[in-house]
């Protein structure tokens, strides 16, 4: 497992998830509409492993360490800016 490949798709991934603090919403690139900001990632989903496997082709292993890397920044990022 190349994890400073896994870091640069965690990166590309927080670049394109987008949050607006001010309406208080999340947009994640795997999905077309919005969230609530209150939403707090905890178990993984589906889109997300389907995402990492078509656009950048991990396996199971790679996506799961994307996953974790990826939920930690979101989460502490909607915690940091009382969302």
């Amino acid at each position: 497992m190349d994890k400073k490949f896994l870091d640069k798709v965690v990166d590309q991934i927080l670049r394109e998830t987008r949050i607006n603090h001010v309406k208080k919403v999340v947009q994640f690139p795997m999905y077309t509409s919005s969230f609530s900001s209150n939403i707090q990632l905890t178990s993984f989903f589906p889109p997300f492993r389907y995402h990492c496997e078509d656009i950048y082709g991990l396996n199971e292993q790679e996506i799961e360490y994307v996953w974790e890397e990826y939920k930690k920044i979101i989460n502490d990022n909607l915690k940091n800016n009382g969302l």
